[in-house]
């Protein structure tokens, strides 16, 4: 994604940055409460003080909500709620870059709420008690003056409305009386696309009366408008109950089924966190980023490489809508004379074109080629061929004398050196080839051409090795360019596109060289420490799940449950994150569909092999008698996956809905066996 940081910039954050996350080992806060619920208990010393956010969209808006918790466990909230669609301008003396994140938005503190008395005081809530979290922000506070409260936040699924709800329960044996007074303001600016308004506002009544043991709830609603447009309706059970059916349909699609309660929960939130960020756009639904900064705009790497391919899997309609609307607009913008693609259209593709090629033909070349065949629409698959053929011939076309990818970054966007071609780049190129042979050969496309994609990637794979492969720190792995001496979070690349020449000094480098107590490190750099510090959980990700793939089956599974419980459990929950210290580990959303992948594509080793087959490799840990995927919705079939231990051999059983039987095999630990969906 395009930003205004070079490596110096982050050097100096890395000194200066104030933050509550820190690089100890995070102790852990939460308890799972079920498998889609984590509770913060505040009664428990260790657990204050606390702070954290948690950010929550719709396809109108999306609210960044902070809570802190002092040590006589006083709450403090803060909301900074977007309306992305909505662009402003920007200062005269504002740096260009601004252009890139002129949202509507405004923060909100507790003085938009309004005034409760009671007994001719002011009503303020009791100390807090708990805080969950289950797809809403929910916080319970102790009774005050008889009146216990809990506090729901929520964005609309459809509107530009986001809506913190409360409700006062009576715990006393009388009726008890209060007096409302509504706290409304009102906020006019202009904007590119007109005069704009936001309001804060609720529904409370004048007087109240709740009797002994019974609640009474109201809302507190942020909205927004555009010049005359009507105000948003803001009935809060309606956009509560499209939240709850929001969720109902995450809970009951793709279901992680293992041992670990850890790993089975931080998969249903990322479920969530990966679906909800799509909005609403002149180009039409797209998934974006998030985390205050990434709206209304999509990336060759978070959206054609991360999370397009992965809603075939979890079968959510409006995200399999986004991913193909995606790659329909990157097919127009190709060419016969073959300039590197645009890496991201951002702003509604008003932001200026960025020249820079960080590889992103081979991103979206690899990430749709396996949305096409996940999908299992022959339909869906024959639109975006054409792109995916093209982005194969761009980096065909831009072959070095050694015979791998030249490209002038890759998604870190010259954060750190990349050289003039790199690891990431020529790796997406090699698994985009194969998965487009096995496409090719579901289209019906001419033998001449799938073959000669897979003699392009035999050879590639050698010049891979001849170019890359090195020693480093005594490990047989890769260097990430020519002239690198270090090791880099992205040789675990050649391990997720199943190159496996090199795989015991890669994982090795990856899990005693770079893991942290923050998972994979961008670097490991003895000359600048600081760069060393900067991790970005996309490289964990994919790490685990090459490594995974590769068969480390008992080490990943231990690094897995390290980083998750860090994630879920810990400091900065409940979502795997974008990096520190830039955005200060911010929920970026397409992250949380590479947790999911590290599932699908590396426990479970599904990968794609045509329209209706995918090859299935399972890597059940020696500690587990067995584990499932259930309710899979790719190749266009609904399924099920049940792996179990039977002696020493592993039993594969592949079933539909209705329980018909696709595979039924008995297989040693790390066989592979191909699914064929009738």
């Amino acid at each position: 994604m395009s930003v205004s940081f070079n490596i110096k910039a982050i050097m100096v954050m890395v000194t200066v940055l104030v933050c509550n996350y820190q690089f100890a080992q995070q102790e852990q806060h939460w308890s799972i409460e079920h498998r889609n619920e984590i509770l913060l208990d505040l009664s428990k010393a260790d657990n204050v003080p606390y702070q954290d956010n948690i950010e929550m969209s719709g396809v109108r808006v999306s609210g960044i909500v902070t809570y802190s918790i002092d040590e006589s466990r006083k709450l403090s909230m803060s909301r900074q709620v977007f309306f992305p669609q909505l662009r402003t301008f920007i200062k005269t003396n504002d740096p260009e870059w601004k252009h890139y994140r002129a949202y509507l938005s405004d923060t909100f503190s507790d003085d938009i709420l309004p005034t409760l008395i009671v007994d001719d005081k002011i009503y303020e809530p009791g100390k807090a008690k708990s805080i969950r979290i289950n797809g809403m922000l929910v916080i319970e506070h102790e009774a005050e003056e008889g009146i216990a409260v809990t506090r729901t936040f929520y964005p609309s699924t459809d509107e530009r409305l986001f809506v913190e709800e409360w409700k006062l329960t009576n715990v006393t044996k009388e009726k008890i009386v209060l007096q409302g007074k509504k706290t409304k303001t009102v906020k006019h600016t202009k904007g590119v696309k007109g005069d704009y308004s936001i309001f804060t506002d609720s529904n409370l009544d004048d007087t109240i009366e709740i009797a002994a043991g019974k609640s009474y709830r109201f809302s507190v609603q942020i909205s927004a408008s555009m010049n005359n447009e009507s105000r948003v309706n803001v009935d809060a059970e309606e956009h509560y109950e499209k939240r709850i059916a929001f969720l109902e349909e995450m809970k009951n699609s793709l279901q992680l089924v293992t041992p670990n309660e850890t790993l089975n929960t931080l998969f249903e939130f990322s479920k969530i966190r990966g679906s909800e960020s799509i909005f609403e756009s002149k180009l039409g639904m797209i998934h974006s980023p998030g985390g205050g900064r990434y709206y209304v705009g999509f990336w060759a790497n978070d959206q054609a490489e991360y999370i397009n391919p992965f809603f075939p899997y979890l079968g959510y309609g409006l995200g399999n809508d986004a991913a193909l609307n995606m790659y329909e607009l990157y097919l127009k913008e190709i060419d016969s004379e073959y300039k590197n693609i645009r890496y991201s259209f951002e702003m509604e593709g008003d932001a200026p074109i960025s020249p820079l090629d960080r590889g992103d033909a081979a991103m979206i070349a690899y990430g749709a080629a396996q949305f096409a065949m996940a999908s299992g629409d022959k339909e869906v698959a024959e639109k975006i061929w054409p792109l995916i053929k093209w982005c194969l011939e761009y980096n065909k076309r831009n072959l070095n004398k050694s015979g791998v990818v030249i490209s002038e970054s890759d998604e870190m966007e010259g954060r750190i050196e990349t050289g003039n071609a790199n690891l990431s780049t020529s790796s997406l190129y090699y698994g985009a080839l194969n998965l487009a042979a096995d496409l090719g050969v579901s289209l019906g496309r001419p033998k001449k051409e799938v073959s000669g994609y897979r003699k392009t990637a035999v050879r590639l794979k050698k010049n891979i090795e001849s170019y890359f492969g090195a020693t480093i720190e005594g490990l047989e792995t890769y260097k990430y360019y020519k002239e690198h001496q270090n090791l880099r979070h992205w040789i675990c690349l050649p391990l997720v596109v199943q190159i496996n020449d090199r795989k015991k000094g890669t994982i090795d480098a990856l899990f005693n060289k770079l893991w942290t107590e923050n998972g994979v490190h961008v670097e490991k750099n003895d000359q600048n420490p600081d760069i060393s510090k900067i991790f970005w959980d996309r490289g964990t990700l994919y790490a685990l799940r090459g490594t995974f793939l590769a068969g480390a089956t008992e080490r990943s599974l231990t690094k897995l449950q390290e980083f998750s419980a860090q994630r879920l459990l810990g400091d900065r929950v409940p979502y795997v994150v974008e990096a520190y210290p830039e955005g200060n580990m911010a929920h970026l959303s397409a992250e949380s569909g590479l947790y999911c992948r590290v599932f699908t594509e590396g426990m479970f080793g599904i990968v794609p092999t045509g329209l209706k087959s995918f090859s299935l490799t399972p890597r059940l840990p020696s500690e587990w008698d067995k584990m499932e995927l259930n309710k899979i919705k790719a190749f266009n079939k609904d399924f099920h996956i049940k792996v179990f231990r039977e002696g020493d051999k592993i039993r594969c059983n592949v079933v539909d809905s209705n329980g018909s039987v696709f595979m039924n095999s008995l297989i040693k630990d790390g066989d592979s066996v191909e699914v064929f969906l009738k």
